[in-house]
């Protein structure tokens, strides 16, 4: 086997009838294993006026191992500060992603807080994953002439170890899409895209922040520096854009991460309608600005009903990955996805023998 495969496993989770929380879907989780060895799934649930907290649920397996649902356990986060809310009665806490951060001894969740402004990366710790402790929003020294405060931005995740920056300190890495005005995929369906001014603007970034915690226990002033393109749309299936998806994990060939994709596709009656698909990246372990692999097709894209008719039709959305350590298959891994933005998916990726 020389090439990265993917089998759907089936529906993990989708909303619970009656339950007004979830009548906006249930999508977008992230996933962690607890120091109890259970996998925990933090699901994005909104309700139809799309007003997003972030559940918690413990996932229910099968005398195989595989996954095939969840138990409820509540909520970890809800709208509570003035970045999470808006003044018209709407907010969020949407897309989590969750990663143990060994430098800094807790789980560390990045999550985007639907701002009055509009969406930013916040940030909260735990040590246990049921109690979380808000760090507020993630913040940034100018980049160049860009001025990346105050700027929209998406789909953070984080390394689980310091990895060098560009100037040679370990530091906390962080992959975000930050969303310059102008590079949307609606902006840029209705006008051309001027990529010699924004070539290095519409892509995965990679920021930089030390990991000297204050206090012994909390880690102040989330402050990110040294900003870097990682990686911008290159293929058809992603012209329009491309964010981080699941976090980055080490790899017999390197660090490892699912990304979403965005094109455009005509469907019945010539009307156009986005399409989200997913890659894969491997980042050099050594210099995680080195991408020394990339997959040219989707891994995974729109084909069941599930992920083709929903909230928003058409979407597969990679935000959570656990690594089938506890099946003694390291090279075996789950990856939870939010299917049409409406109900939870898990696919099975096992990696190639040798990187392709």
């Amino acid at each position: 086997m020389n090439e990265f495969k993917m089998k759907r496993i089936g529906v993990i989770m989708e909303p619970e009838p009656g339950n007004i929380q979830e009548e906006g879907g249930v999508l977008n989780p992230a996933s962690i294993r607890g120091k109890d060895g259970n996998l925990y799934l933090f699901p994005r649930i909104a309700t139809k006026e799309n007003y997003s907290r972030i559940g918690i649920s413990r996932v229910k397996f099968n005398e195989d191992g595989d996954p095939v649902g969840v138990e409820r356990l509540g909520i970890a986060l809800e709208p509570e500060e003035d970045y999470e809310k808006r003044p018209d009665g709407g907010g969020g806490c949407e897309d989590p992603r969750i990663t143990y951060v060994e430098p800094l001894g807790h789980y560390m969740m990045t999550y985007t807080a639907f701002t009055p402004n509009g969406p930013r990366i916040a940030m909260a710790q735990s040590k246990d994953l049921f109690h979380w402790e808000r760090l507020g929003l993630a913040t940034y020294l100018p980049y160049e002439d860009i001025e990346f405060n105050g700027i929209n931005d998406k789909d953070a995740c984080l390394f689980p170890i310091a990895v060098p920056s560009p100037h040679g300190h370990n530091c906390l890495g962080m992959l975000h899409r930050p969303l310059f005005p102008g590079t949307s995929p609606e902006e840029k369906r209705h006008q051309p895209w001027d990529k010699e001014i924004d070539l290095h603007k519409e892509s995965i970034w990679l920021s930089y922040c030390h990991t000297h915690p204050a206090n012994g226990n909390k880690w102040l002033s989330p402050e990110f520096t040294s900003h870097r393109p990682l990686a911008m749309p290159v293929s058809a299936w992603e012209v329009l854009k491309i964010g981080a998806g699941t976090p980055p994990i080490l790899t017999k060939f390197g660090w490892m991460f699912l990304y979403h994709g965005v094109k455009e596709e005509v469907r019945s009656g010539n009307k156009t309608q986005l399409c989200y698909s997913a890659g894969l990246m491997i980042l050099s372990e050594s210099n995680v600005m080195d991408i020394i692999y990339r997959t040219v097709q989707p891994i995974l894209k729109p084909e069941l009903p599930e992920e083709q008719v929903g909230i928003i039709a058409d979407v597969v959305f990679p935000t959570g990955i656990d690594r089938r350590d506890d099946l003694g298959t390291p090279d075996r891994f789950d990856v939870y996805y939010g299917m049409a933005d409406n109900r939870i998916g898990v696919a099975r990726l096992d990696l190639p023998d040798i990187l392709p």
